[in-house]
């Protein structure tokens, strides 16, 4: 099953998000509509705007009026890729050169801003103080995460606990929020959107555990940026806090992974050491839990129509390559 196969049911306002996506970004100034759309062409799995949809789907079979918060999820988290490039200094993104590569920091960084801009434009159409709130408090929570990551680069003291408290702000905040919000702007109970948003928050727990595992085991050509990125970045995941526990090699992997300079320069033999541990199979594990616990949200859901699509991801998001 691909990302494709799991998103046919929303098929037709995937594309309609797609096409106002582009429509949102409407200034006249060429170098930040550029920019702007830059990221939108590279394309991406569009998880944010999907679970907008396919949640607001559970209780309508028309969702129309879910399209513009699905474009404006998909903005927030544009904004925020663009941000991290300037501060991971990364050149490639889904396989194509960065903003910050093309365009420098400065370009960079208002462009984040303005796409982060249109997307309140995109929610203020709907008169709801509740979602802006929502979406704002998301917003600040990505920021926290992002500054623990920054503040936790070399430290190879960290635990389990530490690692997760910041995935969840750098990525389960949002997953969970575009399913909260999905649900809240239909005919749901409180009940039923406290369930999605638990779902939402375990799925993307369980996305970013993966992600960070696909860093070490996929291909360049898969992730779209160089594999190891986050060792040289000095990123300690999961697979790495495991090895650092249990690993033959570690005392020296310590040495290695506490040295900006060896992150860099020795990057694929720090590789070498984690993945000869149980590391990415415990990150697997972990994953996977974070996956049955979504899942146990969904049971909470009556026999909606389109519940079968949400169980489905879960799947997909555990077990994906890329």
């Amino acid at each position: 099953m691909t990302n494709l196969d799991i998103f046919n049911p929303i098929s037709e306002e995937l594309a309609m998000v797609e096409e106002q996506l582009f429509q949102s970004i409407d200034t006249e100034l060429e170098i930040l509509d550029k920019a702007a759309t830059h990221l939108i062409k590279a394309g991406g799995k569009r998880l944010r705007p999907a679970f907008v949809l396919l949640t607001a789907k559970l209780f309508s079979d028309s969702i129309q009026h879910a399209i513009p918060l699905a474009v404006a999820l998909e903005l927030v988290h544009m904004a925020s890729l663009v941000h991290d490039d300037v501060i991971d200094n990364s050149e490639l993104r889904r396989g194509q050169p960065t903003v910050k590569s093309k365009w420098g920091n400065r370009v960079s960084l208002y462009t984040g801003n303005y796409v982060l801009a249109k997307s309140l434009c995109q929610v203020a159409g709907y008169q709801r103080s509740d979602i802006l709130e929502v979406l704002a408090n998301a917003s600040m929570g990505i920021c926290e995460g992002e500054i623990k990551q920054m503040q936790s680069c070399y430290n190879i003291h960290q635990g389990l606990k530490d690692y997760l408290r910041r995935i969840e702000r750098k990525t389960a905040l949002l997953i969970a929020v575009s399913c909260q919000l999905g649900a809240m702007i239909s005919d749901s109970t409180d009940a039923e959107v406290m369930a999605l948003k638990r779902y939402g928050y375990y799925l993307g727990m369980a996305f970013q555990v993966t992600d960070d595992i696909l860093d070490f085991v996929a291909s360049e050509e898969i992730l779209g940026k160089p594999v190891g990125s986050d060792i040289r970045q000095g990123v300690i995941t999961l697979p790495a806090i495991y090895a650092l526990k249990y690993g033959t090699h570690r005392e020296e992997l310590g040495q290695m992974l506490s040295s900006p300079e060896s992150c860099c320069n020795r990057a694929e033999e720090i590789i070498d050491l984690i993945t000869e541990t149980d590391g990415i199979d415990y990150a697997y594990y972990v994953s996977n839990i974070f996956a049955e616990k979504a899942i146990k949200q969904l049971e909470k859901l009556p026999d909606l129509s389109g519940k079968d699509s949400l169980l489905d991801i879960a799947g997909f998001i555990s077990g994906r390559e890329y």
